[in-house]
């Protein structure tokens, strides 16, 4: 019997990456956005809910994400579907290292504070919940993602632009091989306990590496230069995005990636991207005009 995922906020990164994964792997797949209505009424008769909502810019984080999470839980208990929420490190602090599982969540930020209340609501709610939790992600596609938002937002001068010290070991993944795995523990879901916190790898990798791919790709030299904090430091009074990432500047000086054992252990055949390839896909279509930019997708069945 075909099953049915509900992705939610199916135009963003997260969104739309799922929604080709679940298509590609045989799944009737429907979208919900924040004008779709009702949310329960959506997922009557899903099998899992994919939340790829979120707040655009951080905006009023410590009232929207509590707002998202109580829609899902409702939706989920009364499909009885999974949810899959795509995690991230804010839990855990400045932890330097490798960060898994069972790593102490000692947020530092509101945003950090927030997640860890948004994931003990849908465990205290009794909803069968995968949080697959990664690093910075990095779209072919761009969609508001840490490429071309930040790191590469000036490549086409010759410029990558680093948050912190470019020799900074950070964690990054690959939103189509995250949405694969999405897909791949939402078919194993019986066997998963009822909440299941599921660190995924991805690659790690310092913006001086990224610099040497780049440089190989494109046959010339590229410059590093370090992202203006001081100017955020002036306009976060008066512009919410600077101060939401101001909160976040420790999370970029903080070398860390993330521990690959649980999730080898519930997915020991799932392959990878290549690290080139990854890194290589921030680069804008101009400049590398191979790259496949927005993937041809089969029609969505809503």
């Amino acid at each position: 019997m075909r099953q049915t995922v509900l992705i939610l906020g199916g135009s963003g990164k997260i969104g739309s990456r799922a929604t080709d994964a679940f298509w590609n792997a045989g799944w009737e797949v429907r979208q919900y956005d924040r004008t779709s209505g009702d949310m329960v009424a959506a997922a009557r008769g899903v099998d899992v809910i994919v939340n790829g909502l979120n707040p655009p810019a951080y905006h009023d984080w410590e009232r929207t994400i509590p707002e998202i999470t109580s829609q899902v839980i409702a939706a989920a208990q009364a499909s009885g579907a999974t949810v899959i929420i795509p995690g991230n490190v804010y839990n855990y602090g400045d932890q330097p290292g490798v960060l898994g599982e069972t790593t102490p969540q000692n947020a530092l930020t509101k945003k950090g504070r927030v997640r860890i209340e948004m994931e003990e609501s849908y465990r205290a709610a009794g909803v069968p919940t995968i949080v697959l939790r990664a690093g910075n992600f990095i779209d072919p596609a761009g969609n508001g993602d840490i490429m071309s938002m930040l790191v590469m937002r000036n490549i086409a001068k010759g410029t990558l632009t680093s948050a912190s010290d470019p020799g900074t070991l950070q964690a990054y993944a690959y939103v189509p091989d995250w949405a694969r795995a999405a897909v791949q523990l939402a078919e194993k879901r019986s066997v998963l306990a009822p909440f299941e916190d599921v660190p995924f790898p991805g690659h790690a990798f310092t913006i001086n590496t990224l610099q040497a791919a780049v440089q190989a790709k494109m046959g010339r030299q590229i410059k590093i230069s370090r992202f203006p904090w001081a100017i955020m430091t002036v306009l976060a009074p008066f512009w919410e995005l600077a101060r939401e990432m101001r909160e976040m500047r420790y999370l970029y000086e903080m070398p860390h990636q993330i521990s690959a054992a649980k999730f080898k252990r519930l997915l020991p055949g799932f392959i990878a991207t290549p690290l080139d390839e990854v890194m290589l896909a921030g680069l804008p279509a101009d400049i590398h005009p191979n790259k496949v930019v927005n993937p041809s997708r089969q029609p969505i069945v809503t």
